[in-house]
């Protein structure tokens, strides 16, 4: 392997920097709501046949995908190139998608969570490969949906395309830090059945919102009580969203959904976290079953109309803060010039929940934005972080393993 020469990478990333940054505001300026990508797909591959990539395509379930190289070791850069939609478009004082640029920092829909890390991705592999950094390599940029089920579309790149990596670098915002877990998720539902009945004659029916009250309340007192760890921190616990059945706003409701989502920390199992919330359910209703407790399922089709059925249990992951892909993180930073800092984790969820709680497979994050502005208006990230996050990609492989 030839050897890894820092100032020729940040030359030939510098060279590129005008083009970096109108990639990006273009991809941002392409609507990718709910996970309809297809044509924010169709904009990345056109890059990346313009900077020589081997092979470009769509999978079956319509993640973008490019690949440089062909050693025997395998490297993926995950980017979700989908976004949450803009909410309000009143709270915006700017067009969400065109965005503003204000003191080096980009404001629009999806910078930090996550467009930002594509432009930085696909270049830095392809300046790798020019610069002979690739050698030994497989590197797969993967481009995909991820606010629609965390952690579904590396599943389904693995167990139904056939690509499993040997690592993985996810493009989540980290404040240009590396990153090494997160705590996991377990999203659940409580039913509660009650009797239908006109609300004139109420002490006809059987109220199903009654009958989760006291669940509702129990939940609201449960954090305390929650597994604790000492890199991943607490558990979470949050009821989400109700739902009723009725015949109509002047009926009694016949059906009451409660909906849970469970940040889990290592030490608590899934079914643990279940039962957990099967004990508030009051005992009357669990023993005549009227109350029932179940993780969620998802089946939707994608896009494409490909669907890759999965529970929605997320697990906890994190890689040990000595491992061989966190100290090549850590040593990319040094060398591209980046101040020292910790290794970190995200608060929210990743698709690490599948690669690395899952699959086994080591995985680190590094992309520029903070996590805080995601999903806001205030959505945003640092220009100068996006090009200098190329760097970082470029030069990783060649550090990854290296004595």
């Amino acid at each position: 392997m030839p050897q890894l020469d820092v100032s020729a990478v940040r030359s030939a990333v510098e060279s590129h920097r005008d083009e970096i940054i109108t990639f990006l505001r273009e991809i941002v300026a392409i609507p990718s709501m709910n996970s309809q990508i297809g044509e924010v797909g169709e904009r990345i591959q056109a890059e990346m046949k313009k900077l020589g990539f081997d092979e470009v395509w769509f999978d079956s379930m319509g993640n973008t995908v490019g690949r440089i190289g062909d050693g025997p070791r395998i490297v993926v850069f995950d980017s979700h190139i989908d976004t949450v939609g803009i909410g309000d478009p009143s709270e915006w004082e700017w067009d969400p998608f065109k965005g503003k640029i204000e003191d080096g920092v980009f404001y629009a829909r999806g910078t930090c969570d996550e467009k930002a890390s594509t432009p930085g991705m696909i270049y830095g592999m392809a300046i790798a490969k020019r610069l002979g950094l690739l050698d030994g390599w497989t590197a797969y940029y993967f481009g995909n949906m991820e606010e629609w089920c965390d952690g579904i579309a590396p599943h389904a790149f693995v167990e139904h395309e056939g690509i499993k990596p040997d690592f993985v670098v996810i493009g989540e915002p980290t404040k240009m830090q590396v990153y090494r877990g997160h705590k996991g998720r377990v999203e659940m539902k409580v039913v509660a059945k009650g009797k239908s009945a006109h609300a004139a004659s109420n002490h006809l029916g059987d109220n199903a919102i009654y009958k989760v009250i006291p669940l509702i309340e129990a939940v609201s007192k449960l954090e305390p009580e929650l597994g604790d760890h000492e890199f991943l921190g607490h558990g979470k616990i949050t009821v989400t969203d109700v739902t009723v059945q009725t015949p109509s706003i002047n009926a009694v409701p016949n059906e009451c959904t409660v909906y849970i989502d469970r940040r889990v920390t290592f030490g608590e199992g899934v079914e643990d976290v279940i039962q957990q919330v099967r004990d508030l359910i009051p005992e009357a209703n669990r023993e005549n079953g009227d109350v029932m407790v179940e993780m969620l399922f998802y089946d939707d089709p994608s896009y494409t109309g490909f669907v890759f059925p999965v529970e929605k249990y997320f697990p906890a992951w994190a890689l040990n803060e000595d491992h061989p892909l966190v100290s090549a993180g850590q040593q990319a930073r040094a060398l591209i010039g980046l101040p020292e800092a910790p290794t970190g984790k995200w608060n929210f969820s990743t698709n690490g929940i599948y690669w690395a709680g899952k699959a086994g497979i080591p995985s680190i994050g590094f992309a520029p934005g903070d996590e805080v502005t995601a999903h806001t208006v205030m959505d945003s990230v640092v220009l100068d972080d996006v090009v200098k996050a190329t760097e970082f990609y470029a030069i990783l492989p060649a550090l990854i393993g290296a004595e």
